[in-house]
């Protein structure tokens, strides 16, 4: 992939906001014409920097869930330890999302849940499979604030 330049910048923040947009706007907004703005976004996604187009979808507007952002700390930090409880966490259906950490703790997760008993059947069973967790702090959101579903860095075409 050549180095990005601005157009390439505003390509990926423009998808980011809006996956749907149209060849022509994407065009008009960053002042090239379809054609070579179309190919800057193939190139993108064929070095693999556009991962895939998606819905948003508002879950707790669908159905009643709680969410519960958890911090984990694993007991072992080996790779095998911390590669099983990766692994599980990424196929669990109640897991949002799993960052590792650097810090005091080794993962924040988010958690939904159709409510807190939900969740603590959910956190017991993660600590019956014996996954190495050493402790766990929970966090029950009351009301989200921002939830910028870009993940576009701030000064991105800076």
């Amino acid at each position: 992939m050549h180095k990005l330049d601005r157009y390439d910048l505003k390509i990926l923040r423009i998808l980011s906001e809006d996956g749907r947009v149209t060849k022509s706007a994407l065009a008009e907004a960053i002042n090239l014409s379809v054609t070579p703005a179309w190919e800057r976004v193939r190139k993108l996604e064929s070095a693999g920097l556009i991962q895939g187009y998606r819905a948003q979808i508002d879950w707790a507007a669908l159905f009643k869930t709680q969410q519960v952002l958890v911090e984990i700390t694993l007991a072992r930090h080996t790779a095998q330890d911390m590669r099983r409880f990766e692994q599980r966490l990424s196929e669990a259906a109640e897991v949002g999302f799993c960052y590792a950490t650097g810090g005091g703790v080794d993962y924040i997760v988010m958690i939904r849940a159709r409510d807190i008993d939900h969740y603590q059947r959910f956190v017991d069973q993660l600590l019956l499979e014996d996954l190495g967790i050493e402790r766990y702090f929970t966090y029950i959101v009351t009301k989200t604030i921002k939830a910028d579903a870009s993940g576009a860095p701030a000064g991105l075409e800076d």
